[in-house]
């Protein structure tokens, strides 16, 4: 066996065949040109209608979190604005069809990468609409997750949320990809499954000769062999036994809630059980837009995420853009590292009158809903930035204000910044990017990046122990909040609500109910102690267990 590390990212242990997911097709050519451009142009929309209804089939067969990514997938591949883009390309440069989706496509995903975090992992996404209709265009099978007939281990480059959305986990035992990180949708869907689930494995797919594999999703360790592997499913429990309740086994209250970026994510969530939203990502109501929408246009599409939580916590972000972020009508002009420009909040101090109408929509859909409604903003540095903000958000009827701590800085200063706001939320994923100067997109970075990493545990229960001090809520609302094993750390560390992708709410708050709270304390005392991530979930886990 030849044995490679990754980052575990789904505990548990299983090994048995492999099967491999197949990688998209060639890169298409720009030769021959069409010799009738506009029946060629006219093959994409029924190629993409195609894929999409497809796509909604699946869907139909399915609930909750795996019927929104599937939706939201077939929505993408009816995109008027990608559809129109490459029968242009057809029709002005005689492309052929595929080459026309190919770099349309290519387009979407370079602008979505550019915009970084969430954002930059929405480009899979679209690059697996751009294969597909590629498929359709050619009349072949389109890439992505082979029938299974037996249990298998699978291997693959990267998985896109539909590749992953209906998996089997009868027939799944592991997954292990060359590619991800900690935050990918392939480890938030393993998690959820109870999948084991090691990303980032560099160089997994250069044996081709591997016939079967163990994949150890603790230790982030595969072996591959080229003989077969006796089948060895990770144990799990039948179904996930949750009241709906967040709490810890003594009772304190620990709230399990939702990150959404869509009507269909609320939904999803809601279907899920989440007790609330911990963070609405507002920025789908911008990306298309030439213009700055309106408020009265940006309240109808709030109003429509808020409704499935009337009388529900709900916590809007505002904008998240900038540099980093580029909006057709944001003139930020160019910066030598936009990552650390302007971009969150910091568009609001030259922009003030963009955020007031933003917060005049919330209010308004707060009032059209019936959710309980609370503000945040992103990318806040320093007290003076999150008490400037709080005046703002009061001033425009929001009752409640706070910010997110992404930014090193922002830890460090949580007794001042909590003084100025009533809650704050941490956001793991860029808290931890920024920490380890790592970018989260990065595979071969993945481990920098992963939320048990001791030094982002320890800023974690820095601003815990300001809430506590101060008597004010600190959430955590990045994807270290999906793990169910770190889950109970987070609540030992200070965390009074743990928010995440819908798929993992059952799972977490089943966690929270196994032990009181003084044990996920020690338990987070344990992993504050060690130097690595390993070590850091071994601590726990045995601190747990004892």
């Amino acid at each position: 066996m030849s044995r490679l590390t990754g980052v575990g990212v789904s505990s548990g242990r299983a090994s048995g065949p492999v099967a491999r997911v197949a990688d998209p097709l060639p890169e298409p050519p720009a030769t021959p040109a069409p010799t009738d451009p506009t029946a060629e142009a006219e093959r994409i929309r029924p190629a993409a209608d195609a894929v999409a209804e497809r796509l909604f089939q699946r869907a139909a067969r399915v609930e909750g979190d795996a019927k929104a990514v599937l939706e939201t997938t077939a929505a993408m591949a009816m995109d008027p604005a990608l559809i129109s883009q490459a029968e242009q390309q057809v029709t002005a440069r005689s492309l052929p069809a595929p080459r026309a989706i190919f770099e349309a496509a290519n387009g979407f995903a370079d602008a979505l990468r550019a915009a970084g975090g969430y954002m930059a992992e929405r480009a899979r996404d679209v690059q697996d609409v751009r294969d597909r209709i590629i498929a359709e265009l050619h009349g072949v099978t389109p890439p992505g997750v082979p029938e299974l007939e037996r249990p298998s281990v699978l291997l693959a480059r990267d998985l896109a949320p539909a590749d992953t959305a209906d998996l089997d986990p009868g027939l799944v035992l592991a997954l292990v990809t060359e590619e991800g990180g900690p935050t990918s949708h392939t480890a938030i869907l393993a998690r959820a499954l109870g999948i084991p689930a090691v990303v980032a494995v560099r160089g997994v797919l250069e044996a081709p000769d591997a016939v079967g594999a163990v994949v150890d999703g603790d230790s982030g360790e595969v072996e591959i062999s080229g003989e077969e592997v006796a089948v060895q499913a990770a144990e799990r429990a039948a179904a996930v036994e949750w009241n709906g309740i967040g709490a810890t086994a003594d009772g304190e209250p620990v709230k399990v809630i939702a990150n959404v970026g869509s009507a269909a994510d609320a939904r999803a969530a809601a279907a899920a059980g989440a007790q609330g939203i911990g963070l609405f990502r507002t920025e789908f109501c911008y990306l298309a837009a030439d213009d700055e929408p309106s408020v009265e246009t940006q309240r109808t599409a709030y109003r429509e995420v808020l409704e499935p939580f009337a009388g529900k916590p709900v916590v809007v972000r505002t904008l998240d853009a900038g540099a980093d972020k580029p909006l057709a009508f944001l003139d930020m002009g160019v910066e030598p590292n936009p990552a650390l420009g302007v971009r969150g909040l910091r568009v609001a101090f030259d922009r003030p009158d963009l955020l007031d109408r933003q917060l005049a929509a919330i209010a308004g859909a707060a009032a059209d809903s019936g959710a309980e409604v609370s503000v945040m903003a992103p990318m806040v540095a320093t007290a003076a930035e999150a008490a400037w903000f709080a005046e703002r958000v009061r001033a425009a009827g929001l009752p409640r204000a706070g910010v997110m701590i992404e930014i090193p800085a922002a830890a460090l200063s949580a007794p001042e910044i909590l003084a100025a706001v009533d809650f704050v939320s941490i956001g793991t994923n860029d808290l931890a990017q920024y920490v380890f100067a790592a970018d989260r997109m990065a595979g071969a970075l993945a481990e920098l990046n992963d939320p048990w990493q001791p030094a982002l545990l320890r800023l974690i229960a820095q601003v815990g122990e300001a809430g506590r001090e101060l008597g004010k809520p600190v959430g955590v609302c990045g994807e270290a909040a999906s793990d169910p094993q770190l889950a109970g750390v987070l609540a030992g560390l200070g965390a009074t609500s743990l928010s995440m992708a819908g798929a993992a709410v059952p799972a977490v708050g089943a966690a929270l109910a196994e032990h009181p709270m003084a044990a996920f304390r020690q338990a987070a005392e344990a992993a504050l102690a060690t130097s690595t991530p390993a070590e850091a979930r071994k601590a726990a886990k045995s601190a747990l267990a004892s």
